[in-house]
């Protein structure tokens, strides 16, 4: 007999926090959103909400422009 395992729902937590933007300056958020290869997350496995997704990824994006963040790791 199978068990049922119990999986916790994913929720995007820009809308807990009620967040009105996400800053491109922060990076110890930005980089909790990579993997350590330096490749954006998905939806899928972070559990955001496609509003903060598009936000998000922006975000990162202006951040690698100015060299807050690297585009790749080695």
């Amino acid at each position: 007999m199978q068990q049922k395992r119990f999986q916790r729902r994913k929720f995007c937590r820009f809308c807990a926090d009620k967040a009105t933007f996400i800053d491109y300056k922060d990076i110890k958020t930005l980089k909790s959103y990579m993997t350590e290869r330096g490749k954006i997350l998905s939806r899928k496995m972070t559990g955001t909400c496609s509003e903060h997704q598009r936000e998000l990824t922006t975000a990162i994006k202006r951040a690698r422009n100015i060299a807050l963040l690297p585009f790749m790791e080695r």
